[in-house]
């Protein structure tokens, strides 16, 4: 057999799988081939409308599912062990993903983008590459994570068992909020374009800082009762019983699926909360109030929510509750463009 002669794909699966799998990487769970992560820009020419390439990285692989932590271009055996280098580079930007790897099946040469090795680029054999202990180990020291830390920000993410999972830019947010809140942070801004997913990237944070019971208490706030409404029933469902609506009024509304949704309230008639709830969710107004008596905020502990999120920050109604004695930790997400990208 001559190398030379063989495709991409072939050196892909007679060479650099084998190594990656040899170094005891999981083909199940931690690597994945041939992965789309952009469908391209999206060009519009007077009324034409077509779109650019999109963008294919030949491996992805991953510490624990959603969290990448290396990439590796293929080229064939006519091309040098280097020549997929630029190539992953501008990938892993994108993918914020610290270590690239360029191979065209006689070995690897590896970036280390993280600065923290002593050569930014070496070149490695088929039977010397990383395992997944080694990057992690490198990772864990380039961010200065503890052990309490580490555990926070490989805490799971939810699963509904559809094998849909979350777009590669709202890994990128996840990630870094939830890594920027375990090392302590408690200001944290998302700006995400209309149509990105911002709720759902929300619920991924609150549910993994749930989770790793970083967060106990959480207040999710929207400007509207629609989106309030259907976050309880779609995106946020997986809370459960741990959830209810800052309301005084109980709702029923139809689901994505066409089912029917009671919505637990946490407030009574004379607006007394019920504070048994983990997860609340309500309106600006329903907090703040335009009168002194329907200043809901009042009625909380100054600790009692440990994480808040606001959604839509740039709303002109906003709670502006006393400054409590432990400070929480504030998500808010803004919504800076108008189109859909």
């Amino acid at each position: 057999m001559n190398k030379k002669d063989l495709s991409e794909r072939d050196i892909c699966s007679k060479f650099i799988s084998p190594a990656v799998k040899r170094a005891g990487w999981d083909g199940m769970m931690q690597i994945r081939e041939e992965v789309n992560f952009t469908k391209g820009r999206i060009i519009v020419r007077g009324r034409l409308v077509t779109r650019g390439k999109a963008k294919r990285a030949d491996y992805i692989l991953y510490y624990k599912p959603n969290i990448p932590i290396a990439i590796i271009e293929a080229k064939d055996n006519n091309h040098s062990l280097g020549d997929g280098m630029q190539q992953a580079l501008d990938y892993a930007v994108t993918l914020n993903i610290p270590f690239v790897f360029s191979s065209n099946g006689d070995g690897f040469v590896f970036h280390d983008r993280t600065g923290t090795s002593m050569e930014k680029e070496t070149t490695l054999s088929l039977e010397t590459f990383p395992t997944p202990k080694d990057l992690w180990s490198k990772y864990r020291a380039w961010k200065g994570l503890t052990s309490d830390e580490e555990a926070i920000v490989l805490q799971d993410y939810f699963e509904d068992g559809s094998g849909k999972g979350p777009r590669y830019y709202q890994v990128n947010a996840i990630n870094a909020a939830v890594e920027a809140i375990a090392k302590g942070q408690n200001r944290i801004l998302l700006v995400m374009a209309t149509g990105t997913g911002k709720t759902y990237t929300a619920f991924q944070i609150i549910w993994r800082l749930w989770k790793a019971k970083r967060k106990k208490r959480i207040l999710f706030l929207a400007d509207r009762n629609v989106l309030v409404d259907q976050t309880m029933v779609n995106d946020f469902r997986p809370f459960g019983a741990a959830m209810a609506k800052l309301s005084t009024g109980s709702k029923t509304i139809e689901r994505a699926d066409g089912a029917e949704v009671e919505l637990t309230t946490a407030l009574d008639k004379r607006r007394r909360i019920d504070t048994a709830y983990e997860v609340y969710l309500g309106l600006y107004q329903a907090i703040t109030g335009p009168e002194e008596r329907q200043k809901l905020f009042r009625e909380f502990s100054p600790g009692f929510f440990d994480l808040i999120v606001i959604d839509e920050c740039r709303s002109a109604s906003r709670p502006r509750p006393r400054k409590p004695s432990t400070s929480p930790t504030f998500i808010i997400s803004d919504r800076r463009f108008t189109p859909t990208p």
